[in-house]
């Protein structure tokens, strides 16, 4: 019961690894406030992990003020912030730079990276209050370690994350907030879409030579949401089955 007690904000939790979060979270304890695009799937989720421990909160990341109503509702109905897992986000058009449009650019930067300086900002005035928190976002080894043709939009948005968490955990680690960035490998979620080819693949670039279940990434993140990580601030941290150092 890693969270027993303790109440945050989960997003991107209409599937995947924002799914998968919100089931473990719950089952380790946590009260969480689940939030996504699709308000269907939300409402199924929370009706089956239970009304008393998730709430919904309906709304795209790229929105300022969905930011502040989860923040909101989470004070409201558990009566504290003691972590966000920032997961939602987009890959993006997949192709070149040069064929990438202004448009398509601007709504992956929205997505992946002006979201996270949103949830920051309403997120870290409720931790810092409290002298207590921990705030995660999802990045990737893409922009990390790694360079995928068709995916700079992408990289740059989740290289900007891992800069933007080093920032903020020496601004506020003295307040007693944790900000950590987690980059998963391939996982098995609806972004990775039902190729077979591509999943075989993503599976070799790994070392494990596998793709992770979206409950793998999960628990990853609930380590840095949890006390166990009481001492892991401003990392870049790898849960990607060995991709990073993969050559083979």
């Amino acid at each position: 019961m890693r969270l027993r007690e303790k109440s945050g904000i989960i997003t991107g939790a209409s599937s995947g690894i924002g799914e998968a979060a919100a089931r473990l979270f719950v089952q380790e304890g946590g009260r969480v406030v689940i939030s996504a695009r699709r308000g269907d799937r939300l409402e199924a989720l929370a009706e089956d992990l239970g009304r008393d421990r998730v709430c919904c909160v309906v709304g795209d990341v790229a929105d300022e003020a969905v930011h502040k109503r989860l923040v909101d509702v989470c004070l409201a109905e558990f009566g504290a912030l003691d972590f966000a897992f920032n997961n939602a986000g987009m890959v993006g058009p997949g192709v070149p730079l040069v064929e990438t449009t202004v448009t398509d650019w601007q709504t992956v930067m929205s997505t992946n990276l002006t979201s996270c300086y949103f949830a920051a900002k309403y997120q870290l005035p409720a931790m810092t209050e409290a002298s207590k928190g921990s705030i995660v976002f999802t990045s990737s080894f893409v922009g990390h370690t790694v360079g995928l043709p068709g995916m700079a939009a992408y990289a740059a948005s989740k290289a900007g994350i891992n800069g933007l968490v080093q920032v903020l955990a020496a601004e506020v680690g003295a307040n007693g907030v944790r900000v950590n960035a987690l980059l998963p490998g391939g996982t098995l979620t609806e972004m990775a879409g039902d190729d077979e080819g591509f999943h075989e693949f993503v599976r070799g670039l790994h070392a494990l030579k596998r793709i992770a279940d979206p409950e793998e990434i999960a628990r990853a993140a609930l380590f840095l949401c949890s006390d166990e990580a009481s001492f892991v601030t401003g990392s870049a941290m790898l849960a990607d089955g060995g991709n990073s150092i993969c050559k083979t």
